[in-house]
């Protein structure tokens, strides 16, 4: 009742867990990682490095002197058969992967951010990524385990050179550039230059450039087995306690990952704490121990440093959440704490055991198939030695001991008495190792799959035998690879498409212009949904390649002659339809680049529709002129308006001006009349009339004009 504080009696507080500090976090975090790094180092590594063992034909360790020292590499025979397959089958095509629309607006965005992952997998990795799978694939077959890292790289580019001869204007504006640090070397006047405005020889200057820029790429990479750090108890990335990335990293990196130079510095490792690795590690790193003296240079110096992802309750609700804890130094000091979403590794195994994270190799079913069959490949050879070699006895003070041990062909043994050398002549029995030899590599067949069959059957096995029999001999040894390749595709090939897409859409806020197919397409990831399924494009277990081959055939044969008969817009074959099945085929025969070959009918008709939309914008020449004739005539109406306005303006002028002269007539009149008889004229009456006649007048010239 302590966290309990009433205030009154309707209302309560409960006081929050303040969380954890930073000493909890580092101690958390300390111990767990100790934990990993124990069980990977004590655990896992010694059975990994006892395989790549196996896998580099190392002695057993139980070799004798004198006697055949000859392995077999099952090991590496097997695992050599199975990559060409696994290659093929995810380097094959570029769609071995997409992302799948969640509805009707996302179909376009889809194949957009298909497009544009495998773009930045195929041309922004540092080198190609059919050597990154390659890498990843080897791991996996060998150690049962392969890993790839996929994240977002934002490191500073630094790149210095040296110009010379430049003048005031061109320094004056590397100075201006926010990236680029000028140190001056040297500065002179030219004879040849003068300077316009002064008239005075022109100074040149030789400089050293150092341009910085920070160039913000997705990055994925085949991480050692050893670097990756896993909780004890792990099932799988979800339920684990930790997961992390332990590498020794060099001091430039670790600066330009953003750390301070002085603070990385101080958690720099000597060189004899390199033996402190795991044992893969120092398997690895023996050709490179007689030369890692960076003493010289602090920059190249090493520090131990740890990326773990663990699932910690810090803001103390109850609820654990991802965070990201940045680790230095052999006590795994904290010095960055952030939040994550995702745990940025995809894991690919060829055996997964149930209920726990790491499974089993293709070494672990062949190794002990590689020591016994090189034990009876020995005993075998030494009984060949015997028997070509024998032994001989001596009578010793008999025989010359120099002469005996001369092995030169029809070299002279001195002998004092006849018999003083007799040889022990022994029978080969190495025939008998032979049936054994055939038993273990049939074992080896049963336990991988990996058998002649898988390349093809052998022309005397083919012989009296039906094409089903050759066809299912033939399936039944790929099985194993294809069991494999859809592990690999539905767990590995999965998470890291689903972990690039996260990180193309959350860091890459601008539009990018990209080469596709020919063609310059821009894309946006920022409108993209983070959400969309990945679906895997691997076809397995339906069939070899010519039987799959031979069925698109078919279905193309059926396309074209519904399109044939029931025309191009019939409810059953779209040209899209038959497009797919063309791209199917081409990429099945090992092309690439489909575009090279067909054109896609959804890009024709968007580009009809948009030719079609430019048409309905230009309007029709005829059209045009009989506007154009028209609006002549509009103004041809109009000019005509206006001169009958303005005739009719001079006609009214006209015949006020004559009335007026008229009437301006007839008052003389009167008045003459009137002065000179004494006759009265009704003078109000006579303007009267002729108002009126005035607007009967301009009533008539207003109607005519507005007939016209």
């Amino acid at each position: 009742m302590s966290e309990i504080d009433y205030i009154d009696d309707d209302e309560q507080f409960i006081d929050e867990d303040p969380g954890m500090d930073e000493e909890q976090i580092e101690s958390i975090a300390r111990l767990a990682i100790e934990d990993a790094v124990d069980f990977i180092d004590n655990t896992v590594s010694p059975g990994r490095a006892e395989a790549a063992e196996y896998y580099n034909g190392e002695p057993f360790g139980n070799e004798q002197e004198g006697r055949s020292t000859a392995m077999t590499m099952d090991v590496r025979d097997t695992v050599q058969a199975m990559l060409p397959s696994l290659m093929r089958v995810f380097c094959g095509s570029d769609h071995v992967v997409e992302y799948a629309p969640q509805g009707p607006e996302d179909v376009e965005i889809a194949k957009q951010a298909t497009d544009y992952v495998n773009y930045v997998l195929n041309q922004d990795q540092d080198e190609a990524f059919v050597s990154i799978m390659y890498q990843c694939f080897k791991d996996a077959l060998v150690k049962g385990s392969g890993f790839l890292k996929y994240y977002w790289d934002e490191s500073d580019e630094v790149k210095t050179y040296e110009l010379k001869g430049l003048d005031d204007q061109a320094l004056a504006a590397l100075n201006a550039d926010p990236n680029i640090e000028v140190r001056m070397l040297s500065s002179s006047a030219s004879n040849d230059q003068v300077d316009s405005q002064t008239g005075q020889p022109q100074v040149l200057h030789d400089v050293s450039v150092i341009h910085r820029t920070v160039r913000g790429k997705v990055k994925v990479a085949a991480v050692p087995p050893e670097e990756i750090l896993v909780s004890r108890h792990a099932r799988s990335f979800a339920d684990a306690d930790l997961i992390g990335h332990r590498r020794y990293a060099t001091v430039s990196e670790l600066v330009e990952m953003g750390y301070d130079f002085d603070t990385v510095t101080n958690f720099q490792t000597e060189d004899d704490d390199f033996t402190l690795y795991n044992v893969e590690a120092r398997e690895r790193m023996l050709s490179e121990q007689d030369n890692r003296d960076y003493s010289d240079d602090p920059a190249r110096r090493r520090v131990l440093y740890v990326e773990a992802f663990m699932q910690i309750d810090v803001d103390g609700d109850g609820i654990a959440e991802l965070r990201k804890l940045c680790c230095m130094g052999p006590n795994y000091e904290v010095m960055r704490n952030e939040p994550a979403d995702d745990i940025p590794f995809a894991h690919f195994c060829p055996d997964p055991e149930p209920h726990a994270f790491f499974g089993m190799s293709i070494a672990d079913l062949t190794m002990d198939i590689q020591r016994i069959k090189s034990a009876v490949l020995r005993a075998s050879l030494d009984s060949l030695a015997m028997s070509t070699h024998p032994r001989v006895g001596i009578v010793e003070g008999q025989a010359s001991l120099e002469d005996v041990m001369n092995v030169e062909a029809g070299g002279i043994i001195r002998m004092r008495n006849p018999g003083a050398v007799v040889p022990f002549t022994l029978p080969y029995v190495g025939q008998s190792a032979f049936p054994m030899m055939e038993y273990l590599d049939q074992l080896k067949e049963n336990r991988t799959g990996i058998s002649k069959a898988a390349d093809g059957l052998a022309p005397e096995q083919l012989q009296s035998s039906t094409l089903m029999a050759v066809q299912q001999t033939i399936s039944a040894a790929q099985q194993r690879i294809e069991m494999i390749s859809r592990l690999f595709a539905e767990n590995g090939m999965t998470r890291l498409y689903k972990g690039l897409l996260r990180l193309i859409i959350q860091y890459q806020d601008q539009p990018r212009m990209i080469r596709l197919r020919n063609q310059f397409v821009p894309m946006s990831p920022d409108v993209w949904n983070a959400e969309m399924d990945v679906v895997s494009n691997v076809h397995l277990g339906r069939g070899s390649d010519q039987e799959r081959m031979g069925m698109l055939q078919q279905v193309a044969q059926k396309q074209e002659m519904i399109m044939q008969q029931l025309g191009p817009q019939n409810p059953m074959v779209s040209p899209t339809n038959y497009y797919a099945t063309l791209t199917q085929m081409l990429e099945l025969a090992g092309f690439k680049d489909i575009n090279r070959f067909f054109m896609d009918p959804t890009q024709a008709m968007q580009q009809m529709q948009a030719q079609a939309q430019q048409q309905e914008q230009q309007p029709d020449p005829n059209q045009q002129l009989i506007q154009l004739q028209m609006q002549a005539l509009q103004v041809d109406i109009q000019k005509k308006q206006a001169e009958l306005e303005l005739e009719r303006e001079k006609m009214m002028r006209e015949d006020d001006r004559r009335r007026d002269k008229d009437e301006a007539d007839m008052v003389l009149k009167a008045a003459e009349l009137e002065a000179r008889y004494g006759a009265q004229v009704n003078i109000a009456e006579i303007k009267a009339n002729a108002d009126r006649d005035r607007e009967v007048v301009r009533q008539i010239a207003g109607a005519v004009n507005g007939q016209v």
